[in-house]
């Protein structure tokens, strides 16, 4: 029998579980009504409160790669490997001391599983794709009171984290064109959106030659400095000051241009896809140190309602699961090579995970909530599983972390902060409907909190 969040109530895995189970379906209706009333028309619950392990940043990263899954991998056949009649035998099921993964359809990351560790409990709240996704990328309701202003947790960082006269933008967004914005935040925290081809960063040479752009470069900054003067530089004109000012900084800038160029044999390394070429770049971005704390790197193409197993096939080098493995896991050891995997937070994940147990008609899997998440770097140690799942990965039965109930959203959006030294429990009162805005929301209310124990 199952209740109508899918749960099935026949499932037994102890009185903490279903706790946990409770408060879910609490918050699910809390979040439907802040939809309508907004998050602080909410009143508190004490029975809702969850005690927090920590209350300050672990800080144990200096960056963050955030790798967006759209579309929504399944969770079965990739982080949380569940083995059936439907199973390829090439993805060769291996155990890493304990932990089962498909090492024959993922063979870069499993190289690296010293470093990954799986969290296995994760719920979504939603399983339709776009508000997943913003879901997954604000780290709170899209439909709730403040989410239209909510910026991306990238541009939080940027606000945190930036240095003004750093050269590059704090928060890189690669291989998309557009999404999630910086919120009411201000233009500066915005994501520098850039497609990675290996041919440098474009857009950085004016047209009509060198000598010819710094003399009108020359020109705004007289007039400029002139507005100034005369105290007629309005706040948006200081805004489109402080951008050209950091465009100039990318502009004729041969470090700049470094980053974002590469030959032939790197794109073959890292498997000759623009997922690839992203995974270059943010490498080179990491090892340029020059302001860039968080980058995001997209690779779609998840929603797999049919034939499946062509989008993960193990025998393809060219599937998508096959360009996801090659880009990451050799991500996942150049930084290690470079030092640069100790101070590097990875997470990658998509919105919601798919149906389990046999194929639909089709031969692919439908939309589920239940999903699995990878986590490497910072110090985490790897070859671990957080959290279990019943034997066709239907649903959480065993949480495998301190709060003792299934992982959200709102709990990776915490340990993203928390890993690099931003308070998570921060409420800013310059929203513009001065209702305070939530970095995490309702985890002052001890409904949400960083997964601590990646780094127990």
């Amino acid at each position: 029998m199952k209740d109508r969040f899918g749960i099935d109530l026949t499932q037994t895995a102890g009185k903490q579980f279903w706790r946990g189970h409770h408060l879910g379906r609490r918050m699910f209706f809390r979040h439907a009504a802040s939809a309508v009333g907004g998050y602080l028309l909410l009143p508190s619950t004490p029975g809702e409160t969850i005690a927090r392990a920590q209350t300050s940043p672990i800080s144990k990263a200096r960056n963050c790669i955030f790798v967006f899954m759209n579309g929504a991998p399944s969770h079965v056949d990739t982080f949380d490997l569940k083995v059936g009649a439907q199973t390829p035998a090439n993805y060769n099921p291996t155990p890493y001391e304990g932990v089962l993964f498909p090492q024959g359809l993922l063979p870069k990351l499993a190289a690296q599983m010293d470093d990954i560790a799986l969290l296995r409990s994760v719920r979504p709240w939603v399983t339709q794709h776009q508000l997943g996704q913003d879901w997954v990328q604000i780290g709170r309701n899209p439909l709730g009171g403040l989410a239209s202003i909510a910026p991306h947790i990238g541009s939080v960082v940027s606000l945190e984290l930036a240095d003004p006269k750093s050269t590059l933008p704090a928060f890189l967004n690669l291989n998309v064109q557009n999404g999630r914005g910086p919120g009411y935040l201000p233009p500066a925290h915005a994501p520098f959106y850039v497609t990675a081809g290996g041919a440098g960063l474009g857009n950085t040479r004016h047209p009509d030659g060198q000598a010819a752009f710094e003399r009108r470069f020359a020109l705004l900054q007289q007039i400029d400095e002139e507005s100034r003067a005369s105290s007629r530089l309005d706040p948006l004109g200081a805004d489109t000051e402080q951008f050209n000012s950091a465009a100039r900084r990318l502009m004729y800038n041969t470090d700049v241009d470094r980053i974002f160029t590469f030959g032939a044999d790197e794109r073959a390394r890292y498997g000759n896809t623009n997922f690839g070429n992203s995974c270059i770049v943010a490498r080179n971005t990491l090892r340029a140190n020059m302001g860039t704390r968080f980058i995001q790197l997209n690779i779609g193409g998840w929603d797999n309602h049919s034939n499946i197993y062509n989008t993960l096939n193990a025998g393809n080098a060219n599937s998508l699961a096959r360009q996801f493995d090659s880009g990451l896991g050799q991500l996942i050891e150049d930084l290690r090579n470079d030092g640069l995997l100790a101070e590097t937070l990875i997470v990658a994940m998509g919105e919601f995970g798919r149906t389990v147990g046999n194929l639909n008609a089709t031969a692919g899997r439908d939309h589920h909530p239940q999903q699995a998440v990878l986590v490497a770097g910072a110090g985490i140690k790897g070859k671990r599983a957080f959290g279990v799942t019943d034997s066709i990965g239907r649903e959480t039965v065993e949480p495998g972390w301190r709060a003792n109930r299934p992982m959200r959203a709102e709990d990776i959006e915490a340990t993203i902060y928390s890993a690099l030294g931003i308070n998570w429990l921060t409420v800013r009162r310059d929203d513009p409907f001065g209702r305070g805005f939530e970095y995490v929301p309702f985890a002052n209310e001890g409904h949400y909190e960083p997964i601590h124990d990646l780094w127990s």
